[in-house]
């Protein structure tokens, strides 16, 4: 339910929320057609976030009282930072604050690119550090109780690697049961959705001023509640069926408009789970699950937005759903690979009909299936290891999104993120196989690294425990921004969207640009808080200017809405 044009539906829901882009309940993956991309190596997109590259954090000296010439040879802490150096020995001004060592570099000898990236790795820990020390000055509040995780925002070859050894994993993560196992310290991943946050946007709620314009009390409660007595599908207890005359035509909707969001139906291999649910009168096993379900959903893209739907009309792709439902009792005692497909498949059909709870309870199924995968991921067969990762980051990023706004629990996925690789590509793509559709990644990637980066922007700031004052919170404003600058850059071309005002044709980059100010908005809206809070805080012009940046972001987010 995000904006875009021709054949980009979008539920209106979406533009005044903060993690509207990113809110399952208004995701509009499902109903945009894809564009033709330039080819571009997928590292492009992985290095994001860790994922889209090393991040390299520009800063300069503070208090300046005199115009400085930069030193005849600054130290490496200041090159790798772009910083002047006062050359001061042994140790420079900067050096000594940070209480790092000071190493100047003797004249005429050059850093190969291999000294070049450990600096600027490096460099990226430091900032972390600091961010971190700044969260722990203020008022007494503690971010966490160790270090951020660092391999989380780097660009390592086990990001790139498919699934850890089964004998890495064990190391890692100890069998607690499931959805309680803990592979690191906690508050040590903080790209992973705090458990206590006030990122919501109900939470706005209770905002000083705004407080004062809601008529009744309010519930913190209310739009779980409201889920929660909601009435069920009917048609899910109604013998199904299915009119197959049309199977080509949503087939190929579903590969043309929908994979390219989700990315979890492999093109190359579609013709023959097709033939096996075929040969099952689509009556049975996994298979036949599979391909209603793809229909329901090819279907449901031909017709737009849900909320474009006539009251008490059938939805679309409903017929195929309820037929698929029929068969998913069969797939919840089934713990492998297609079993946590198909319900994957079935909570993104239901996510289009905007019903999260529902949907979430099958994410929980599916999650439960991934985390008895991965606790043995040798087992897994070789050909299915590309689908189980693609599986698993669908998981993720949805009930991230949840959790972004409901009080759900949490299904304990997350802590087998560090142990799954990124997606790369189905093997059929080498081998030259006949395929019905396009495999593209590029979108599916760049999601990923942004919904990290919005977790990590909910862990450094709305956490129970993150930081309280405009000034401690200006680094961490400061870095956040920065690494959604780096997330932008390091888009393919194809998919970097432009910041006029000008309504995009493309849905992928309509898309990525809603988010984009989605994520802005988040990153910069403590400072609306602060105002409201202590109105004389606006006469400070560097919370005047953030407060600007997020209602900027906010309009931008709802432009072009009301052409959708």
């Amino acid at each position: 339910m995000n904006t875009s044009p021709d054949g980009l539906k979008v539920n209106q829901t979406l533009g005044a929320s903060r993690d509207k882009a990113h809110n399952p309940m208004s995701r509009s993956r499902l109903l945009f057609q894809s564009s033709d991309t330039a080819p571009a190596t997928p590292l492009q997109l992985a290095n994001s976030d860790g994922l889209l590259s090393s991040l390299k954090r520009k800063l300069s000296d503070s208090t300046v009282d005199y115009p400085r010439r930069r030193a005849t040879i600054a130290c490496e802490i200041c090159r790798s930072r772009k910083s002047r150096c006062d050359g001061s020995k042994p140790k420079c001004k900067l050096c000594a604050e940070l209480g790092a060592e000071c190493v100047y570099r003797e004249p005429g000898v050059k850093l190969d690119a291999g000294d070049k990236l450990i600096l600027e790795q490096l460099n990226r820990i430091e900032n972390f550090l600091q961010i971190n020390l700044a969260a722990n000055q203020g008022s007494g509040l503690h971010m966490s109780q160790s270090s951020p995780s660092i391999s989380n925002g780097t660009a390592s070859g086990g990001d790139q690697a498919l699934l850890s050894s089964s004998s890495n994993t064990a190391s890692t993560i100890h069998n607690g049961g499931l959805g309680t196992w803990v592979s690191v310290p906690t508050g040590t991943n903080i790209s992973t959705m705090p458990k206590c946050h006030t990122n919501a946007t109900m939470h706005l709620l209770q905002w000083p001023l705004i407080r004062d314009l809601v008529s009744t009390p309010y519930d913190p409660q209310i739009l779980l509640q409201l889920e929660m007595d909601r009435e069920p599908l009917h048609t899910l207890t109604k013998t199904p069926c299915v009119d197959l005359s049309n199977t080509q035509a949503y087939i190929q909707a579903y590969f043309d408009r929908v994979n390219i969001w989700y990315a979890c139906v492999n093109p190359y291999t579609w013709r023959s789970q097709y033939r096996t649910a075929l040969s099952n009168g689509f009556r049975e096993g996994p298979e036949s699950c599979i391909v209603l379900l793809v229909l329901a959903l090819g279907d449901a893209s031909l017709r737009g937005s849900i909320s474009r739907i006539v009251p008490h009309q059938e939805p679309p792709g409903l017929q195929y759903f309820t037929a698929a439902w029929s068969l998913l009792p069969g797939m919840i005692t089934t713990n492998n690979v297609l079993a946590a497909q198909c319900h994957l498949l079935a909570a993104a059909y239901l996510f289009y009909l905007v019903r999260p709870l529902e949907a979430w309870n099958l994410l929980c199924t599916a999650s439960t299936k991934l985390q008895l995968l991965l606790m043995a991921p040798n087992r897994i067969p070789q050909k299915q290891r590309e689908l189980v990762e693609r599986i698993y980051w669908n998981t993720l990023l949805f009930e991230s999104d949840l959790l972004a706004e409901l009080d759900l629990p949490h299904s304990g996925v997350v802590q087998f993120e560090e142990n799954v690789g990124l997606p790369g590509g189905f093997e059929g793509e080498e081998q030259g196989q006949a395929r019905i559709g396009h495999d593209d990644l590029w979108y599916f990637l760049a999601e990923i690294a942004l919904r990290r980066l919005l977790n990590r922007a909910s862990q450094l700031i709305y956490s129970k425990d993150s930081v309280s004052s405009t000034t401690n919170l200006e680094p961490v404003v400061a870095e956040l921004d920065y690494q959604l600058t780096q997330w932008y850059e390091g888009l393919p071309p194809p998919l970097q969207f432009p910041f006029s005002r000008t309504m995009l044709h493309d849905p992928i980059q309509a898309v990525l640009r809603l988010r984009f100010y989605a994520c802005k908005t988040i990153i910069y809206r403590p400072y609306i808080l602060a105002v409201l809070e202590n109105e004389q805080a606006v006469l400070d012009p560097a919370v005047r200017e953030c407060c600007h940046k997020c209602l900027e972001a906010s309009v931008r987010q709802l432009e072009h809405i009301t052409e959708q």
